[in-house]
């Protein structure tokens, strides 16, 4: 993509977007409430605003590949001062954990000779905690580890001491989503039946 395409992109924000919603861009200019944490992949065919249908200042946004949460101590960096900050000082009520199909980061960890000219990402993939296998997976397993390393990476976000704090005395809520691309669709997991199931389709409209 040319950089001259996204130059005109962002014309065409400051001369058609911008004056469109100018009251809601200086209200942000001074403060944000963000209602939830969105931890996601850094995969490009996923656009957390265009997904949930949100504004600007509604998400306070974590991307990273495998969307991948490293256990608290483990590995203080990005990951772990973004939820620390979301968490504790703008003390979002939500936390959602998105993974998304077709993931390379879930190919990668279950085949890791893939990626072993990447030192980076395959020490990164060890937190998915997924075993390897000599056999390619088929997109029925890829789904299934795809959810697995979800139900993980919330595992890995309860260890941090914000997050913990908050779940004690109940004001933070923590919830799994896949999306699954091709059919432009979420599922959730329901931690009391211990299954993943379609959001429910309403009729609100984002605000």
């Amino acid at each position: 993509m040319p950089v001259e395409k996204l130059l005109r992109g962002v014309s065409r924000f400051g001369k058609q977007l911008y004056p469109k919603h100018q009251d809601l861009f200086k209200r942000l200019a001074h403060s944000q409430h963000p209602e939830a944490l969105f931890i996601t992949c850094a995969d490009s065919r996923i656009d957390p605003c265009l997904l949930t249908q949100t504004l600007p200042g509604q998400l306070f946004i974590c991307r990273v590949i495998g969307n991948v949460v490293p256990p608290y101590p483990d590995a203080p960096g990005g990951v772990s001062a973004t939820i620390e900050y979301a968490v504790g000082v703008l003390r979002v009520p939500e936390v959602i954990i998105c993974g998304h199909t077709d993931c390379g980061v879930i190919r990668g960890a279950v085949n890791p000779q893939a990626v072993a000219a990447y030192p980076q990402v395959k020490t990164w993939l060890r937190y998915t905690e997924i075993e390897h296998s000599e056999v390619e997976p088929n997109p029925e397993l890829l789904l299934q580890l795809t959810e697995r390393n979800v139900l993980t990476q919330l595992e890995h976000l309860r260890s941090h001491p914000a997050v913990a704090a908050r779940l004690e005395d109940g004001r933070v809520g923590l919830y799994g989503w896949v999306y699954h691309i091709a059919a432009g669709r979420i599922t959730m997991y329901d931690e009391a039946m211990g299954t993943w199931e379609p959001v429910q389709e309403t009729d609100a409209v984002a605000p």
